[in-house]
């Protein structure tokens, strides 16, 4: 009987072996990393909120009630229906547990969901109406051209198919406005900025702006713009926050 050949062993290169490691043990910190994050997420979803906070809120969004129907009494409606420009560029810039529901409902109808999110919209009496009822929450003015360019050709989205889309062509802008005449960027920017016949198309086609928030946090956001705050009418004014959010 013939002696039998032993077979060699399988040999594996030690760099693959410390390759093999250094996988295992990322992996194994993943796991530790995505288990701590899901325990956190179930603590902070059952923080139970003491009396006094959801007395607070509560007297807090009553307060901005009453303000809200004062405010809707004041006699300047006009002034922003009659100023030359009709066109407005409204910014979000606070609002979250002291709004009241009314408040909130209003700054949907707006399209504002966030906080430092913007939309174009057309002075007229309805809009006026709606934003003196949100008006602590908000700043608005009358964009220059060149914001209306920037804050399109930098920043502008829309929405097609149902998703919101980057306008990084005239393609989409043609598919979705094509029938109205509008078939570039530049078309866009001309129908907001001249407040044009198809204005309420194009600004529904639009995605609402996300905006950077400023370097220099906003101070006193409640208190109008004409007395030293933020929020209110800035009207040309507007420009600089544009310039500094885009």
């Amino acid at each position: 009987m013939a002696d039998e050949v032993p077979q060699p062993l399988n040999y594996i290169p030690e760099v693959i072996l410390k390759k093999r490691k250094n996988n295992e043990e990322w992996a194994i910190r993943r796991k530790l990393q995505l288990e701590q994050k899901v325990r956190k997420l179930k603590s902070d979803s059952f923080v139970i909120k003491k009396p006094e906070q959801f007395i607070r809120e509560y007297r807090d969004k009553e307060m901005d009630l009453v303000q809200m129907k004062q405010r809707g009494k004041r006699r300047d409606k006009g002034a922003l229906t009659t100023s030359e420009s009709k066109l407005l560029f409204v910014i979000r810039i606070g609002g979250k547990s002291d709004m009241h529901p009314r408040t909130r409902k209003a700054l949907y109808s707006l399209r504002l969901r966030k906080i430092f999110s913007g939309v174009f919209v057309k002075a007229n009496e309805r809009t006026v109406e709606i934003l003196q009822k949100v008006e602590p929450f908000v700043t608005y003015g009358y964009p220059n051209l060149k914001s209306v360019k920037d804050l399109i050709y930098k920043k502008g989205s829309g929405k097609f198919d149902n998703q919101r889309v980057p306008l990084t062509s005239n393609d989409i802008v043609e598919q979705t406005l094509g029938q109205y005449g509008i078939i570039c960027l530049e078309d866009v920017v001309r129908e907001i900025a001249s407040v044009g016949p198809h204005f309420k198309e194009v600004t529904s086609f639009l995605c609402p702006f996300a905006l950077t928030k400023p370097e220099k946090a906003l101070q006193g956001k409640k208190k109008r713009y004409n007395d030293g705050g933020d929020s209110g009418n800035r009207q040309d004014h507007i420009n600089e926050l544009i310039s500094k959010m885009n």
